[in-house]
């Protein structure tokens, strides 16, 4: 059997976590995809996945080529593009990803944008409150929110966004606005405590970092249902300025607390760096950091 076949057919059960899920995935038979990966480990003399009847891992050995096949079966992807001319033209699949909410208000404008010029690229998009790993889920390209880590992601910065305090202006005519952080615990407040992220809020005050764990009496899960709170008038809510920009600027929300206000939050899109020859991904992200950088610029000061 073909090398690069039976590596497609090894990362297939590595990602899907059996070998039911990447027969589905692979249109084979599940049999077929059993044999494979037995053929493989033959012939490599090393046990490359632990099976039980509920679970299958990798060993460290299967951990180590899966990294390996990952490069070379992209290494080979990038060569047959060149050689089929996909240096010049954009064609193929395109999987990026990005926060639910910025996703949705910033990156799918310019995706609709980017398809409607490039019609032989089809694109998947991923819109999650969570760090997607690129490798791991085969993204292309990557919006991140927030400092990066050192990594061996190419990484273009396309602006900045701000963490806010807002309210209805109703709410603040009614119970004045707070002088500082530490009063916030005289005022309604909603808090969106999301995965991995607690019910704390974030300031600069005399210089340094402060967080304070907020006792809200309305916590959601939503940064939408927060604003949408907010809007209704119900108390004040922290989030990130993209998050409320269309309501601050028709004036449905007006921040306060402005001098507390941490530094602003660099936005970057990032990619695999062995992927940067690639014409859909070149073609992608200089499309999308024209249009972030746009959009990102307008944004309420």
């Amino acid at each position: 059997m073909n090398r690069f076949h039976e590596m497609t057919v090894f990362l297939a059960v590595a990602d899907a976590g059996g070998f039911a899920a990447a027969a589905r995935r692979l249109e084979m038979s599940a049999p077929s995809v059993t044999r494979s990966v037995a053929a493989l480990e033959r012939r490599l003399g090393a046990l490359l996945l632990v099976r039980t009847t509920r679970s299958l891992r990798l060993t460290e050995a299967g951990q180590r080529y899966a990294a390996d096949c990952r490069r070379i079966l992209d290494e080979v992807e990038q060569a047959d593009d060149a050689a089929a001319g996909a240096m010049a033209v954009p064609r193929g699949a395109l999987s990026i990803t990005a926060p639910a909410l910025f996703g949705e208000l910033h990156v799918m404008p310019a995706v609709l944008g980017y398809l409607r010029g490039h019609r032989q690229v089809s694109l998947r998009a991923l819109l999650v409150d969570r760090v997607v790993n690129l490798v791991d889920e085969d993204i292309d390209v990557a919006v991140r929110i927030g400092a990066l880590p050192d990594s061996s992601l190419t990484a273009v910065p396309v602006g900045h966004v701000r963490r806010v305090v807002c309210a209805a202006p109703g709410f603040l005519s009614a119970h004045g606005e707070p002088a500082d952080p530490e009063s916030l615990h005289r005022f309604c407040t909603i808090t969106a405590a999301m995965e991995g992220r607690g019910p704390q809020w974030r300031f600069l005050q005399d210089g340094q970092s402060l967080r304070l764990n907020m006792q809200s009496q309305l916590t959601v899960t939503s940064f939408q249902a927060a604003v949408a709170a907010a809007r209704e008038g119900w108390g004040l809510t922290q989030v990130m300025s993209y998050q409320v920009a269309p309501h601050l600027a028709s004036g449905a929300l007006q921040v306060v607390l402005r001098d507390f206000e941490m530094p602003p939050v660099p936005v970057h899109l990032v990619y695999p760096e062995g992927r940067k020859s690639s014409a859909k991904v070149r073609s992608f992200v200089d499309f999308c950091v024209e249009a972030l950088r746009r959009d990102l610029a307008a944004l309420p000061a």
